[in-house]
């Protein structure tokens, strides 16, 4: 699958999203009205991203006790995952020659930065210019959660420095801030942006068949990097993670905020890390 192929996936969305426009109002406190110039639009687009990344840096000064407590299962599920690091590795290196090579250019094309980012300028730019509100909505999810996840990550690789699967290293060997390409695997920069993308989508419609499709494609990169030899289970899980967290607390901010027109009660979905004897990972109840 070459990048044609990517752009002609992306503009489905688009397409996917579009629907009669939203009623609107004024700028600033309140949303744009529709006879709004794309400058306006695009200004009030831009403060809600500012605030959305602001709000989502600044949450855990407002934790309570459930919050850390859900922090600690994350990190306590993700050590345990640790043990599946090396027999997952060896399945996925076994199988590697027979995975599709089509399947695996897509995850790489879907996760890579340069690909992404103007995949969502793209994506951003036909909601502007149509007027269509809830691709603006979806497009200011998506960057928003982008920044923060993408500043949590590139934070973390360098601080964590955790030596990548294909270096040739032990799956628990660190080192902080090295100069070595070897010491980025923690977390997976490719699983952090797909899974953003995908889950912010899925979160516009109501289908569960539909949210299911487009989970299978965010799933694409994180198991690509995971047959290219680049990260480590724990990694792609953990990146996983990171990026529901981000963008369901982004979207309820923009929700309680009533940036954006939601035509109905927003529907939640409870995403819990379930460990158990036979079962490890993140489970959403629609």
């Amino acid at each position: 699958m070459n990048f044609l192929s990517f752009r002609l996936f992306i503009f489905a969305i688009a397409l996917s999203l579009c629907g009669p426009s939203m009623d609107a109002q004024i700028l600033d406190t309140t949303k744009p009205a529709d006879s709004a110039g794309i400058w306006q639009l695009l200004k009030y687009d831009a403060r809600y991203t500012i605030k959305g990344v602001g709000h989502s840096l600044t949450r855990p000064l407002h934790w309570k006790g459930d919050d850390f407590a859900k922090l600690g299962i994350l990190v306590g599920g993700t050590a345990l995952l640790s043990f599946a690091d090396n027999p997952i590795r060896a399945f996925s290196q076994n199988n590697a020659s027979s995975f599709p090579k089509g399947i695996r250019d897509f995850g790489w094309y879907f996760g890579s930065p340069q690909n992404y980012f103007m995949a969502n300028a793209g994506l951003y730019s036909f909601g502007l210019f149509t007027k269509n509100e809830k691709i603006r909505k979806t497009s200011v999810l998506i960057i928003s959660s982008s920044i923060t996840t993408g500043l949590l990550q590139t934070l973390g690789k360098n601080a964590i420095g955790r030596a990548r699967p294909n270096s040739g290293r032990d799956h628990l060997e660190f080192s902080s801030f090295a100069n070595d390409p070897g010491f980025r695997s923690f977390p997976s920069g490719h699983t952090v942006l797909s899974i953003t993308m995908a889950h912010s989508i899925a979160k516009q419609f109501d289908n569960t068949w539909v949210k299911v499709g487009i989970y299978t494609v965010g799933a694409i990169a994180p198991i690509s990097r995971l047959i290219d030899d680049a990260h480590w289970i724990t990694d792609v899980a953990f990146s996983t993670a990171l990026s529901i967290i981000v963008v369901d607390c982004i979207d309820n901010f923009l929700f309680d905020e009533e940036a954006y027109d939601y035509t109905k009660k927003k529907k939640q979905i409870s995403w819990n890390l379930r460990f158990s004897s036979n079962q490890i990972g993140i489970v959403g109840t629609f």
